[in-house]
């Protein structure tokens, strides 16, 4: 049983994005691959896993889907449709990463409320059940159910094709595909709400973005977020006491990080201006054994800055001042930001006021930013040091 889930969570989706290709439809592809695996998990125990799981998968899902189109038949177009699932000559072999990336980018697709793309990139590429989805963004299955299903409709009733998008569309589609990857890390690495770290959801970004690697291993901000993605992975188990008390970065015991992750992600580093790949040169230098060059982050936010402008890169370009010009000068930048509804703008002020002796202010700073937290790792380090300063 074991050898299905690991078949599962490393071919579903390419199971799917195969029967997607040659049925056409994507609940008729899901379906299937669903029923495939569980002939699998009935059949494989006692029988053994087959050489080639995956194409086993795929071959069962092809032939379940010619017999629900048989069943469902309504005359010739049906038939017809049949017929064509059954003609597919390479439903096993062929071009499969053409098959995933295609379904990536219909997951993505810019006509789909960014939910929607989280909730089915996650159920379609990454096989996790709508249960699953659910507990990881807190919300409630049905809720999350009803997402899934509104999204599917509206790839079929807009006609949303299932392809590639031209080379002249290809650089603002995968932003939208990369921007996807990198919201499901983020809740994972800080959950917008309940425990600080949601290991599964860091997991399966990680792997979505080998899997994107994989595919097309010479775009640099494909390259670039999956290096942003493991540098700051690999601080995770210093990130965090036992007891679930937060660490910030420059008290984090930097023999706990994972070197070989750091390893990885800055072999994947490339001369490029993009914001995944200055992003990960911003982590490359914060994973540094000897500590952070603080002057050497600044440089990079300021080309951040340029390629990427937000009001949360200036707040984070704010930080790095603070290191190399002082508190004084960084809270002269927090002015303009506009920022108010979020809690890391109020703590870094909290901060910056604490270290020029500004107590009072920065208490008030700590509360704003304590009302704003949402997970409870956060809220509990900033009502600490709020409570530090009240001392």
């Amino acid at each position: 049983m074991a050898g299905v889930e690991e078949v599962y969570r490393a071919e579903y989706g390419r199971a799917v994005a195969v029967l997607t290709r040659v049925t056409g439809d994507l609940d008729i592809a899901e379906d299937a691959v669903q029923e495939a695996f569980a002939a699998a998990a009935a059949l494989w125990p006692s029988h053994g896993t087959p050489p080639s799981p995956a194409g086993w998968i795929i071959t069962t899902a092809r032939n379940r889907a010619i017999d629900r189109l048989r069943r469902e038949t309504r005359g010739r177009d049906k038939h017809a449709e049949a017929a064509q699932v059954a003609a597919s000559a390479h439903s096993e072999e062929g071009a499969v990463d053409d098959d995933r990336l295609r379904l990536i980018f219909t997951c993505c697709h810019p006509a789909l409320a960014p939910a929607a793309r989280v909730a089915l990139t996650l159920r379609l590429l990454g096989g996790l059940t709508t249960a699953e989805i659910a507990r990881a963004f807190l919300v409630a299955e049905p809720t999350m159910a009803q997402r899934i299903v509104r999204a599917k409709n509206k790839i079929r009733d807009a006609r949303i094709p299932y392809r590639l998008p031209g080379d002249a569309d290809l650089p603002a589609r995968l932003g939208g595909v990369l921007a996807v990857v990198y919201l499901i890390f983020n809740e994972g690495y800080a959950a917008s709400s309940g425990g600080l770290i949601r290991t599964g959801l860091c997991a399966e970004a990680i792997r979505l973005g080998r899997l994107l690697a994989g595919l097309m291993p010479d775009e640099a901000e494909v390259l670039g977020l999956l290096a942003l993605m493991l540098l700051v992975e690999a601080r995770r188990p210093a990130r965090v006491l036992p007891d679930g008390t937060l660490v910030p970065l420059d008290e984090q015991d930097r023999s706990l990080w994972d070197r070989d992750l750091i390893a990885e992600g800055r072999s994947l580093l490339r001369a490029s201006p993009g914001r995944y790949q200055v992003q990960a040169a911003i982590n490359a230098v914060h994973s540094s054994p000897g500590g952070t060059d603080w002057a050497r982050v600044l440089a990079l936010y300021d080309l951040l800055l340029r390629v990427a402008p937000s009001p949360v890169v200036a707040l984070n370009r704010a930080v790095a001042v603070a290191e190399t010009d002082g508190p004084a000068a960084a809270l002269d930048l927090l002015d303009g930001l506009d920022l108010a509804n979020y809690h890391v703008f109020h703590a870094v002020r909290a901060d910056l006021l604490r270290r020029l002796g500004r107590d009072f202010d920065a208490v008030a700073a700590y509360d704003a930013a304590i009302a704003l937290a949402g997970n409870d790792a956060e809220r509990a380090f900033l009502t600490d040091r709020r409570r530090t300063l009240s001392r």
